[in-house]
Parts: structure tokens; C-alpha cells; sequence
């Protein structure tokens, strides 16, 4: 019997994939807890469908990416911290400030989204990465000032 599973199955394929399986296998196990639905046409159609509007959804999510790539690129995020002799700060400046000052210009970006080997420590200018989306980073210039 040919199904379409709507969930991953352990040993038998991922979601949206069509299978064939034993018919006792569909009727008593997949179809009862909603892991699969028989490959009829309307449903093999509306599997189609789905994964038509999963497409175009995930090629506009690209797009919005790419444009927010280039007007994070184009800006510079300005953080004030006392500092010392030498320019070196008083603790320092890390993820969760920049993604909060990058909150006030308007963009919603997770603090774990801003990838940074080690807290900034020194006035002056910086690049760091932000992961956008899986394909698309950006690479912001914090500005660090005395305050």
C-alpha cells in the first residue's frame, strides 16, 4: 500500500515522502496515530501543493535575508563603555548589547545569532558576523566610544 507519511518515521522515510508499506502496517500503526495518509490523487495533489507554497515561502525568507544583509552592512552599531588607559574597557561588550541596540534601529535579531569568539574589550571599531539565515550572514561594525 502506498501512503504519504506526514511525520518522520524511524526506518521508513521523512515527512512528505511517499512509501510503500504492508497495508497491516498502514492500517494498524500509521493511520492510527496520524503519521501517514493513503497516497490517493487528491492527496498526492495537495502534497504537491504544499510543498509548492513551502518553496516559494522559503525563497521569499531568502530574499527578506539577503535585503537585511545589505542594510546591516551599510550601518554601524555606536556603543559607549567606560574605559581605562590604552583604550581598554571596563568589562566589556558582548552579544546581548549589540542585539539590543540593533533592536532599537528595528531589527528583531537573536543574541545568539551574533557570533562572536570573545566579548569586544577595546574601544574603536569592530566587525562582527550575524547569521541572518542559514545561508545568508552579515558583518555588522560596532563602533565602541567612551562614555
Amino acid at each position: 500500500m502506498k501512503v504519504i507519511l506526514l511525520k518522520d518515521v524511524k526506518g521508513k522515510g521523512k515527512k512528505g515522502e511517499v512509501k510503500e508499506v504492508p497495508e497491516g502496517y498502514a492500517r494498524n500503526y500509521l493511520f492510527k496515530h496520524n503519521l501517514a495518509v493513503e497516497a490517493s490523487k487528491g492527496n498526492i495533489k495537495s502534497l504537491e501543493k504544499k510543498k509548492e507554497s513551502e518553496e516559494k515561502q522559503a525563497q521569499q525568507e531568502l530574499e527578506d535575508a539577503k535585503k537585511m544583509k545589505k542594510e546591516l552592512e551599510d550601518m554601524s552599531v555606536e556603543l559607549s563603555a567606560k574605559a581605562g588607559d590604552g583604550g581598554r574597557l571596563f568589562g566589556a561588550v558582548t552579544n546581548k548589547q549589540i542585539a539590543e541596540e540593533l533592536k532599537k534601529a528595528g531589527y528583531k535579531i537573536d543574541k545568539r545569532k551574533i557570533e562572536m569568539d570573545d566579548p569586544i574589550r577595546s574601544l574603536g571599531y569592530t566587525n562582527v558576523n550575524v547569521k541572518i539565515h542559514s545561508d545568508v550572514t552579515a558583518t555588522v561594525k560596532v563602533h565602541v566610544k567612551e562614555a
